[in-house]
């Protein structure tokens, strides 16, 4: 049976090289990679609950042993940067983005959440997902925390995190709202060399598409498509993190298949 969440062939060659290759001795594999994809991709897309999981996919401990053994060890993220790479190139841009948009969403989460809090501005009870992206609206970092936590104390956790990875980052100038404004303008500036731009609206209650602004909500929009990212059902934060890297590598197969 097939579902519009599973990989096809050529989406598959992408990322097929990221996986072990079958051992020629030995019990040969039960469940090959792609359908354990196919299963967590199912998950992504319909919101179900593991336990849920249709019963032609491989068991569903199975799945999420895979899912979790793959967020632990870093998997999901590499994946992520190396599409986000390929999929910078084939638009004609350096693989390195030199120049990226802020924004955060909050979202509604469950009682199994193990941090969560209110966000009296949007009266929402649940956590706010923290998104750098670049200029063609591919995430960078994600960063899930309590939704009680402002935009520019989220911001920087978030520019901290990205910032100290081990791989040279070249991100140079950012753009945001006025929810990032004050002394975060100058900690980037003083700590990494990097500028902040707020893009403020002209006129309030009235709908106007803002510069660079446009570029984050539409890929807020892209992760929309996905239930399991309408609501943070996750007991951990690091899980709705992944969950949204998981969304944009499905986003990015399907865009880099077709051409």
């Amino acid at each position: 049976m097939r579902y519009t969440s599973d990989l096809s062939d050529s989406e598959w060659r992408l990322i097929d090289f990221c996986f072990p290759k079958p051992n020629k001795t030995g019990r040969p594999r039960k469940h090959p990679f792609r359908e354990l994809l196919n299963a967590i991709f199912y998950i992504l897309k319909t919101s179900c609950q593991w336990r849920n999981l249709p019963t032609h996919f491989a068991r569903w401990g199975t799945v999420y042993h895979y899912f979790r053994l793959w967020k632990r060890n870093g998997l999901w993220v590499d994946i992520h940067t190396h599409l986000r790479e390929h999929a910078r190139q084939v638009e004609g841009r350096k693989r390195h983005a030199s120049a990226a948009i802020i924004d955060s969403q909050t979202v509604k989460s469950t009682e199994t959440s193990d941090e969560r809090g209110y966000d009296a501005g949007k009266k929402v009870n649940g956590r706010k997902r923290h998104i750098l992206v670049d200029t063609i609206g591919l995430v960078l970092m994600v960063m899930v925390l309590p939704a009680n936590i402002q935009d520019r104390d989220g911001a920087k956790q978030l520019l901290a995190a990205f910032f100290s990875q081990a791989t040279p980052r070249r991100i140079k100038h950012i753009w945001a709202d006025g929810g990032y404004g004050g002394a975060l303008l100058d900690w980037a500036q003083r700590l990494w060399r990097c500028t902040i731009e707020i893009v403020k609206r002209s006129e309030l209650h009235t709908f106007k598409v803002l510069p660079r602004r446009w570029v984050v909500e539409r890929t807020f929009g892209w992760l929309g498509r996905y239930r399991r990212l309408n609501r943070d059902y996750e007991r951990q934060a690091k899980t709705g993190e992944t969950m949204v890297y998981l969304a944009m590598i499905r986003l990015m197969l399907a865009r880099l298949a077709r051409l």
